[in-house]
């Protein structure tokens, strides 16, 4: 295996852990919502809490990843998801649980920031969409994951905190393989350490770019909100408006419910979350192994038209049209989805600015996403109590 294919992997444990800490929820939050008898507005803040986190991580992280560089920002990353994984699996008050989810949220958005800037940084052109991509795939796993041993612990005494602890082993992995990547050499030749940005570039197996330390020393000190990064600004809140928009977290966090609202029993409710789960990991491996050839646009443009159609129908399903057929709906949005979105968003975001502001404007795309993910997360359930329809009227508003 190339060097270069070794620390993207490593480094993208913490998109693992960042599909796993957005998707375990799913699988604990009604046990939860019963267990300290939480209404509808605190069951919401429960869910959504941890995307309050990653938007404080995703405002911070560009900063932070300028200022101390990104290895030791993704080994910060990888403690807090120690912590918070530890931490909900024993809090024993809704409040200290609300504070170790806010600790896991918090790392997401560091780590949606400064994975796949690391990556994109370390990456030469020619395989930069296929590197920067993996950490999307690792996230789906992570998803997939999560549905997996939910479903594996349902049932138990205390399954949710199983189901929230399990994630303190690949965090601890994570840990112990950080050690071997080395800082993007791109990031010390911003901070004029050339002799180290070197080492970094032999440890790649990539020649040293000798006409990057003057250019680039400025990173991290040019303010990002000006006239000359306009555009990329409105491509990337843009991208990460829509994302959201149509509505895929909340189906990632409330899969179960959703599926209990339109009449499977418990256990088919959990079972149906790995199909997803499935599907957003093929889909998501199609997308990243074309991305390169078909660019990123007609991705997003072919996968548009899918979503809307199978958000729609599942719309009527949870109506009670052909609600038998939800399960099947529901996988047409997530297969859409993966294969335009979700395959190119964070590859988008990672490369769309240039070195000098490449950090800032990935946490500027990357809280726009978070921030929009928090509300839908924290309104859901407000909605679907709300009403016997409301499952209807979220997924119909989100086409």
């Amino acid at each position: 295996m190339k060097p270069v294919w070794k620390f993207t992997l490593i480094a993208s444990l913490g998109g693992f852990l960042f599909g796993f800490e957005t998707a375990v929820i799913s699988g604990a939050e009604q046990i939860i919502q019963k267990l300290w008898q939480l209404d509808a507005i605190k069951h919401g803040l429960t869910v959504s809490i941890s995307l309050i986190g990653t938007i404080l991580g995703a405002i911070v992280a560009g900063r932070l990843a300028d200022r101390y560089g990104r290895k030791p920002i993704l080994y910060f990353v990888a403690v807090l998801y120690l912590l918070s994984a530890i931490g909900c699996a024993i809090a024993s008050l809704w409040e200290l649980f609300l504070l170790f989810r806010l600790f896991g949220g918090i790392a997401v958005g560091i780590s949606s920031v400064v994975g796949p800037v690391y990556t994109s940084e370390i990456a030469p052109a020619n395989d930069r969409g296929k590197l920067t991509g993996t950490f999307q795939i690792m996230i789906v796993t992570g998803i997939f994951t999560a549905y997996l041993t939910n479903f594996l612990f349902m049932g138990e005494t205390g399954s949710w905190r199983y189901m929230l602890g399990i994630m303190a082993l690949p965090a601890a992995l994570f840990i112990l393989l950080l050690k071997y990547i080395p800082e993007s050499p791109r990031w010390l030749l911003q901070h004029r350490q050339i002799e180290k940005a070197k080492i970094s570039f032999r440890r790649l197996n990539q020649p040293f770019i000798q006409d990057a330390p003057m250019q680039l020393n400025s990173a991290g000190k040019i303010n990002l909100f000006q006239k000359a990064y306009a555009k990329p600004i409105i491509l990337a809140v843009l991208l990460a408006f829509f994302n959201q928009m149509t509505g895929i977290n909340a189906i990632l966090y409330y899969a179960p419910r959703i599926f209990e609202m339109a009449g499977f029993s418990a256990k088919l409710a959990y079972l149906q979350p790995i199909f997803i789960g499935g599907i957003n990991l093929l889909f998501t491996l199609i997308g990243m192994s074309i991305i390169d050839r078909f660019g990123r646009k007609k991705l997003l443009l072919s996968g548009a038209v899918g979503m809307f159609l199978f958000l729609l129908l599942a719309a009527f399903g949870l109506k009670g049209i052909h609600s038998d057929l939800l399960l099947y709906y529901i996988l047409g949005f997530i297969a859409s989805f993966a294969l335009s979105q979700g395959a190119v968003i964070w590859v988008f975001l990672a490369e769309i600015f240039p070195n000098e502001v490449r950090a800032q404007g990935s946490s500027l795309g990357s809280t726009t996403h978070w921030l929009f993910a928090a509300i839908i997360s924290w309104i859901f359930p407000i909605i679907v109590e709300g009403s016997t329809l409301g499952g209807y009227y979220v997924f119909l508003f989100m086409p």
